[in-house]
């Protein structure tokens, strides 16, 4: 899940990927997900049944881009664990195809093919970024009016940076450069502003997570990728990055 955006239709809204059971990508958009009851509020790598319409959202043709019922979410027993160096997620997440980078942007252009897997040959850093500190002035005007007339609005920062991954693949001519909307990546930083009392602190705190720790040598370091509507910029929706070491099952 990507983190939320103010929506004038529904508060605010949040991009979500994920698989079928037979192994095919679908875009869920758009989901209130702060908004919907806690029976509703599904976790990553848990599956849900939902109904879906045929088609994305208004003028998205992206193949994978389906409008959900948000009503008819129904979330479906827990979570898949990290346990036994992440096997069970592995089971699905390796069954599906990993490109490169640049293979991901011809598939796009020949099919609308928006989300897939790359594994990088390496991720050479995680770049901080300045950016705007608060929402812009018709989204700041939409909580005003949310406050007044909606249900009660739910505080929601706008985060002073954006991150971007660089990175190569087996066929970059010259790194690769996107930016990471990963939901988690939001809520680590706000946690760590609250921690140490400082944004540029809780930057660094989050670089040395999504860098430091996820892309260390020790670990099978994937991106989950998709792209921005409707500009179709690449960007890393979630990572995944399970130990290199897995060992095989002891009968």
């Amino acid at each position: 899940m990507t983190y939320p955006l103010p929506s004038r239709s529904h508060q605010e809204l949040v991009c979500t990927a994920g698989i079928t059971e037979d192994l095919e990508w679908v875009r869920l958009y758009p989901i209130d997900y702060r908004y919907r009851p806690p029976e509703q509020q599904f976790h990553k790598y848990q599956w849900i049944e939902v109904e879906l319409e045929p088609k994305g959202a208004k003028n998205d043709d992206r193949k994978e881009s389906r409008r959900p019922n948000l009503e008819s979410i129904r979330v479906l027993g827990n979570p898949i664990p990290s346990k036994n160096e992440w096997r069970a997620r592995r089971d699905y997440v390796d069954r599906l195809p990993h490109l490169t980078r640049l293979q991901l942007a011809e598939q796009y252009s020949r099919d609308k093919t928006s989300l897939g897997i790359v594994r990088p040959t390496r991720i050479l850093d995680l770049e901080i970024r300045p950016a705007d500190k608060e929402w812009k002035p018709e989204w700041k005007n939409l909580f005003e009016q949310m406050t007044l007339f909606g249900p009660p609005q739910k505080p929601l920062r706008k985060i002073p940076y954006t991150f971007h991954y660089v990175f190569e693949c087996e066929d970059s001519s010259k790194p690769h450069t996107a930016m990471c909307e990963d939901w988690e990546l939001g809520t680590l930083f706000l946690n760590e502003a609250a921690r140490l009392g400082s944004d540029e602190a809780a930057a660094e705190s989050v670089k040395a997570k999504f860098f430091g720790e996820l892309c260390r040598n020790d670990k099978d370091t994937r991106f989950f990728m998709g792209t921005y509507f409707p500009y179709n910029t690449w960007l890393v929706l979630g990572v995944f990055w399970p130990p290199k070491s897995l060992q095989p099952t002891l009968f």
